[in-house]
């Protein structure tokens, strides 16, 4: 009887641990919320956020998605020619750009920038018991750390969604333009043409989500990691891990939400 069971225990005990282990986070992302709203604030630690979220970010955001939107406009047109239909490829790369791969791209560059470091710097904090430092200095923990990092996240990376649809754009622009032989004219007429208000709104929304996801993560692991090296790095990688995956499934949510017919 034993051996019929302790599979299913091995397999509840698992869906248990799973399902506590989303309450947690739920329970962490609505103190966050909760902090951000309340003072007392620290706003040289938002400045900080901001900086490091935005700022230091520009580079891989931007290399990321000039690539991505050349590569995009030669597979479209490479598909087209398919069909004879090689003139969409302005239109395809910015709905293509704009709804999806932008704010997806942007998204994972973050999780694996920023919420890495979000992880590692709160988890050593906590290995060298910083973190008590601050609560015996009446100082919360969650209000300090966690709540700048999460609102500079949640306004900035919209911020970056913007930017790197215009880079993706543009990097399909150049590659069609040069390479392809469309006219400059016709080119930034047909894109500007074909997006709508809908699809510019989308984007930032799931930026804002996505760096929400992408800071609340990393805060998360960080203040909840082991002790010594290997609570750091096993914080870090968790971190990351769980940021491009809850990316991943709150894109397809939004997308579902603003485009299924």
């Amino acid at each position: 009887m034993t051996l019929i069971t302790s599979p299913f225990a091995a397999l509840g005990r698992t869906v248990l641990g799973f399902l506590a282990m989303i309450g947690r986070v739920a329970i962490f992302a609505g103190q966050a919320i909760g902090h951000i709203v309340r003072p007392p604030f620290y706003p040289r630690e938002f400045l900080s956020a901001l900086i490091n979220v935005g700022y230091f970010s520009l580079p891989v955001v931007g290399l990321t998605a000039i690539f991505t939107g050349g590569a995009l406009a030669l597979q479209i047109y490479s598909g087209g020619q398919r069909f004879s239909a090689e003139a969409v490829v302005p239109q395809i790369v910015a709905i293509g750009m704009v709804r999806e791969l932008g704010p997806v791209l942007v998204g994972l560059m973050i999780a694996a920038r920023v919420t890495s470091s979000i992880a590692a710097e709160i988890a050593t904090m906590k290995v060298t018991e910083q973190i008590d430092a601050l609560v015996t200095l009446s100082t919360h923990p969650m209000k300090y750390l966690t709540a700048p990092r999460v609102l500079a996240a949640i306004l900035v990376v919209p911020a970056l969604v913007g930017i790197g649809d215009v880079i993706g754009i543009m990097g399909g622009y150049i590659v069609g333009t040069n390479q392809l032989g469309f006219a400059p004219g016709a080119y930034i007429t047909n894109t500007w043409n074909f997006l709508e208000a809908s699809d510019l709104i989308s984007s930032l929304i799931k930026g804002a989500a996505f760096g929400f996801i992408a800071a609340v993560m990393g805060c998360y692991h960080g203040m909840n990691s082991g002790r010594g090296a290997q609570g750091v790095g096993r914080a870090t990688k968790t971190s990351v891990e769980a940021a491009a995956v809850l990316i991943l499934a709150a894109n397809f949510l939004l997308t579902n939400f603003f485009f299924a017919t």
